[in-house]
């Protein structure tokens, strides 16, 4: 018996599907997965310890279902710096602001 870790792959050894641990409840007592098309599945702690399990390596293109590429990874917090400093497009102030209206 494996205790599921969040971001962990496991592969179901009756089935052959690979899944990784998303999420644990552990007032629920549930374990969520998800598989590598998308589909996310829930399981009480007590079935999850009746499966046959075992660690697996997160496949190489684990993104793919989800449209990721390697830019959806940033972190929306840090600065942006733009490749071309001297652009002089990038000086110019726009006349309105997003979430400021004039009254």
């Amino acid at each position: 018996m494996l205790n599921p870790t969040v971001g962990s792959w496991y592969r179901d050894i009756e089935t052959g599907e690979l899944f990784e641990v998303v999420a644990l409840d552990e007032a629920a007592r549930t374990v969520e997965t998800q598989f590598l098309d998308g589909e996310v599945t829930e399981y009480d702690l007590e079935v999850w310890r009746m499966l046959q399990l075992q660690r697996a390596a997160a496949p190489e293109d684990w993104r793919t279902p989800f449209e990721l590429d390697d830019e959806d990874g940033l972190d929306p917090d840090l600065p942006y710096h733009p490749e071309e400093w001297s652009n002089p497009l990038s000086t110019i102030e726009p006349d309105t602001m997003l979430g400021v209206e004039d009254s």
